[in-house]
């Protein structure tokens, strides 16, 4: 189950019949569990017939963006109580006069300075001032702050004053408050960014660990019997419960089951290197897939604020079905607001009247106002005309032109934010194929593979459920970090090892606790490495805890650097000294997953289709109508036309071809391409 802005995706696996079906439900905003269970009683007569339930929430993420997240209260080293405030420079932004510093998530009144103090190799320089925590603790009590944050001058190295901070504040507020401790959010070092993640899981946790435990006293009540699952952003999973103890690891849940399903795909297809992108009604994700892996780092932003955690790379941009055009000083906007599920697009009949991208799409007749979202809506043409036409007026456009104006100024939006995740990143888009999914990814990803040069466009079966159909591929994750600051030339082996072989030891403990049978379980391990005197690391792998103990292991980890420095930057230095900084293990619990079906194979060239009129490029042209369903593996045709589905429409510009491969995904290349 998958929620986004205007629809929730729920998919479903029969185990008997080996049939993958998926609808859609509209998203409800005041309680997302009712769009939650409205999906699920589409394709389960009951709850308790379920044997597998994974969901996908954006319930944390949603509270970040609107701000809607509990009042926090900061707790920090006395002294250096100002660090959060004070945050990271951007070198990036150094010359921008009109870079705005972003408005942390805790006002400076709401810090709390506490006494007390941590060396940077773990010992104690000054006992933990508890009165100091007592005190806060009655703050908390009398201001109605929501949750409390503790983040104390190096308690990665050691966490005994957090740990001991935590135990007052429940001893004066009691075991239910919500207390988020910086070793346990972000064990790596960087003060600010350690600090922000405890921060931003505060803030959104209490909201998280509220709306997982009414989802699961529902789904219960109905009769489930099996744990609930939840997508974690590092694109594996954990039982709910798991979830509510680490609500910051549920922070991009929804949008990175898609980079999952890629993976999935990838692997299917033969294809090493992807670029998905996910157009829903809100918003447009971008993730890769590089020599079959989800692209994963250890650090993401979410606007100008860090958050140290394993993380599927995803871009985001407001471009979505959803987005409105508008204008501004002559010039038309498109996004980044949204009409969302309430009132929606105009053509929705809610109240809507600014025109947005759906409503271009209907204009430029890409879109059955009759079959969309599965049939479950009846869109009204008319009043998407009126609306895109309205706003041509103000540019002296008819509201075919203006709608044309509409989907390029989106599709420009779209095709920076590939390039800001490949192009920027020393990736050439043109030696990957595209993955379209999302409610309207498909409508405008051959637009977009045109623009930079991409050969081909995959549209997966599903595709606007594909996010949560990569949620059944998925597996249980846990992730481990521990400082370990040593040059090469200082590495002890044997205590590198050691280290590794506790973070596995507590990694197969945590996926027995989450009940993975032993047989299924398995770790990973890589360091986190940079030259001597960098600021900045690349994680490299390594082949088991241990490696370190062979012979030439700190040349080899130096090789491997040298390797992937190249590949990121463009050079790199072999020779110099290099240090490590952080051991990372990751534990994962195979549960399975459904298994391939192949497409069934077309007898005849022959497939049903009709024709409707639909604008590309100013002119309108008799396009081919086609049911995906009405397509099996061998199947051919060229644009322009439409393919329509449950989830999603796919358009195919003129000059074009459609191949159906044997997973009865659409492969769409440039006829001049193909030849």
């Amino acid at each position: 189950m998958d929620i986004g802005g205007t629809f929730t995706d729920v998919v479903h696996y029969d185990e008997t019949t080996g049939a993958v079906t998926a609808t859609k439900a509209s998203t409800t905003p005041a309680d997302l569990s009712d769009g939650v269970l409205a999906g699920l009683g589409a394709v389960v007569a009951s709850p308790a017939e379920i044997s597998f339930l994974v969901h996908g929430t954006t319930q944390g993420l949603n509270a970040f963006l609107e701000r809607r997240g509990v009042p926090v209260l900061l707790l920090a080293t006395a002294g250096v109580e100002d660090s959060y405030h004070i945050a990271r420079g951007t070198r990036r932004r150094l010359y921008d006069l009109h870079y705005r510093k972003p408005t942390p998530l805790v006002p400076r009144r709401d810090v709390v300075g506490v006494g007390g103090r941590i060396a940077a190799d773990g010992g104690e320089l000054e006992p933990l001032d508890e009165d100091a925590v007592r005190a806060a603790a009655k703050r908390v009590r009398d201001e109605g702050h929501g949750a409390v944050a503790v983040a104390l001058l190096f308690s990665y190295a050691n966490p005994a004053h957090e740990l001991r901070a935590r135990e007052v504040l429940r001893e004066e507020l009691g075991p239910d408050v919500s207390v988020s401790l910086s070793h346990e959010a972000a064990k790596e070092w960087r003060e600010y960014e350690r600090t922000s993640s405890a921060v931003v899981e505060a803030y959104t946790g209490p909201v998280v660990r509220r709306y997982l435990q009414r989802l699961e006293r529902r789904l219960d009540d109905d009769g489930l019997a099996v744990p609930l699952h939840v997508m974690q952003s590092s694109g594996g999973i954990v039982t709910a419960t798991s979830a509510q103890e680490r609500p910051l690891q549920t922070l991009l849940s929804g949008p990175v089951g898609g980079a999952i399903a890629c993976a999935e795909l990838s692997a299917r297809s033969g294809r090493p290197d992807l670029i998905g992108v996910d157009m829903g009604g809100t918003s447009f994700d971008v993730s890769l897939v590089a020599d079959g892996e989800p692209d994963v780092t250890a650090e993401a932003e979410l606007e100008g604020l860090p958050m140290l955690m394993s993380i599927v790379n995803i871009h985001t941009v407001g471009a979505g079905g959803g987005s409105v055009a508008w204008s501004e000083a002559g010039g038309l906007r498109v996004g980044p607001r949204s009409a969302g599920a309430r009132p929606g697009p105009a053509c929705y009949g809610r109240g809507g009247a600014e025109p947005t991208v759906t409503d271009a799409n209907l204009v430029l007749g890409r879109i059955d106002p009759e079959g969309f979202a599965g049939g479950q809506m009846t869109l009204d043409a008319a009043a998407a005309e009126r609306a895109v036409g309205a706003l041509g007026e103000r540019f002296g456009l008819s509201a075919q032109a203006m709608a044309e104006g509409v989907c390029d100024v989106a599709n420009a939006t779209m095709a920076q934010a590939i390039r800001t995740i490949t192009v920027a990143r020393g990736i050439d888009p043109r030696t990957s194929s595209l993955v379209a999914f999302g409610g309207a990814g498909p409508m405008h990803a051959v637009f977009l593979a045109d623009e930079l040069g991409i050969p081909e466009v995959l549209v997966p079966r599903l595709p606007g459920a594909f996010s949560a159909w990569g949620m059944l591929h998925t597996r249980i994750r846990r992730d481990y970090t521990e400082p370990h600051y040593r040059l090469d030339a200082d590495v002890d082996a044997e205590e590198v090892r050691a280290v590794l072989a506790r973070l596995e030891l507590q990694g197969l403990a945590d996926l027995a606790a989450e009940g993975v049978p032993e047989a299924d379980r398995s770790v990973a391990h890589a360091v986190d490495v940079r030259y001597e005197a960098q600021e900045f690391t690349l994680t490299v792998p390594l082949t088991s805890a241990a490696e370190p103990l062979e012979e030439g292991f700190t040349a080899r980890l130096a090789e491997r650097f040298t390797t992937a420095h190249q590949a990121r930057y463009g050079h790199a230095n072999p020779g110099a000294p290099i240090e490590l900084v952080t051991l990372r293990t990751t534990a994962t619990g195979d549960l399975g997953a459904p298994p391939r079906h192949p497409h069934p194979r077309a007898e005849t060239d022959a497939f049903e289709s009709t024709t409707r009129r639909v604008v590309f490029a100013g002119s309108a042209h008799d396009a081919l109508v086609v049911h995906r369903d009405q397509l099996l593996a061998g199947h051919t045709f060229s644009g322009p036309a439409v393919v329509v589905e449950g989830t999603a429409t796919t358009v195919v510009p003129p000059a074009h071809t459609v191949t159906v491969d044997d997973d009865g995904t659409l492969v769409i290349r440039q006829q001049e391409a193909r030849a």
